[in-house]
């Protein structure tokens, strides 16, 4: 089979297409022919040498976290997928033991990992992580949701967001905050997206955002952001400074959720301001199964549509990736083996 592959920690100029051989189920696996794998920034990070989870001596690494297609063939022990299905990959991988395996949320588990490898022609994958795609549900559509919008959807979750909720998501054109802003209005919410781009606010409304913010300082979010009303609950997957704007602009008892650290790994945040208008800051990372067959359903019922920038063939994976990390695009960006 062939794969795209990253045999330099360098960037996008590190990806190559190489031969590889086909892979063989093991017991409790299926091998996946792969129709739409998914980036997303973790694979980004990986590529360009900046993750603490691969380094050089990993290298030639095969990425992708998130990928949908058609069973081609199953392993010892699998009975409940046959040869022909259709599914994507929930990309868990956790010890399967623990107190958060046992009674949930899986996310929770301490030896959470995710899976990779979903950037190739096929992939061997564990069968119980598989969701069945209904009839009305394609690939490339499945293949965005594993990560962005599980991550998006399990954070509104754990901010308690209701209808009529004023939801803030600064930084909101890529995978996770597009997904935000999408999944707000879905349950009834009130959204405000940022960004620096005027063309990708002008989608970001189309998409559903009720209102827009040009901009990046935090400043002067901030204050354009208070003239639209004080936020129930903020998606914050930047960080680094963005964490006190969040904190500012949300009312009494409000929530911010963290997912994410795009924007520095560090927050400086007004502790007084925290407890004494009972606001809550919560750590959130990825979502559960349950969360990814919640929202197949709901791309199967036409109440979501998951927002793809552009597709890109096995071949031009290293393009995909430029794509990315020139912040060009607005939504997913997805390779189709």
């Amino acid at each position: 089979m062939r794969a795209a592959v990253f045999t330099d920690l360098t960037g996008p100029d590190g990806v190559s297409i190489v031969d590889r051989p086909d892979p063989e189920p093991g017991a409790g696996e299926v091998v996946l022919d792969v129709e739409a794998a998914s980036l997303n920034r973790h694979d980004l990070w990986v590529l360009s040498g900046e993750s603490g989870f691969v380094d050089e001596s990993a290298t030639p690494f095969l990425s992708g976290l998130d990928l949908a297609g058609t069973v081609r063939e199953v392993g010892e022990g699998v009975d409940a997928v046959a040869v022909g299905d259709r599914a994507v990959l929930c990309p868990h991988q956790t010890c399967g033991e623990c107190r958060y395996c046992r009674e949930g949320p899986e996310n929770r588990c301490a030896e959470f990992s995710l899976f990779h490898g979903g950037f190739a022609e096929a992939a061997a994958v564990p069968a119980d992580r598989l969701v069945p795609l209904p009839d009305g549900v394609d690939a490339t559509e499945a293949a965005a949701l594993p990560t962005a919008y599980v991550t998006a959807y399990h954070m509104l979750r754990q901010a308690d967001v209701d209808p009529g909720d004023l939801v803030f998501v600064p930084g909101a054109t890529g995978g996770v905050g597009v997904a935000g802003v999408q999944l707000a209005g879905i349950l009834g919410a009130r959204s405000i997206g940022t960004s620096s781009s005027a063309a990708k606010l002008d989608r970001l409304a189309d998409l559903g955002a009720d209102h827009t913010v040009q901009g990046t300082d935090p400043d002067e979010l901030r204050e354009a952001v208070l003239e639209i009303g004080e936020a129930d609950a903020v998606l914050n997957h930047l960080s680094g400074e963005y964490t006190q704007l969040g904190l500012d602009v949300l009312g009494r008892g409000g929530r911010l959720v963290a997912c994410g650290i795009t924007a520095g790994p560090t927050s400086e945040i007004d502790m007084g301001d925290l407890f004494l208008n009972y606001k809550r800051v919560i750590g959130s990372s990825m979502g559960t199964q349950g969360d990814l067959e919640r929202l197949v359903d709901l791309v199967a019922a036409g109440d979501l549509t998951p927002e793809i920038d552009d597709t890109y063939p096995l071949d031009e994976t290293a393009t995909a990736f430029e794509a990315m990390r020139d912040r060009e695009s607005i939504g997913k960006l997805v390779v189709t083996p």
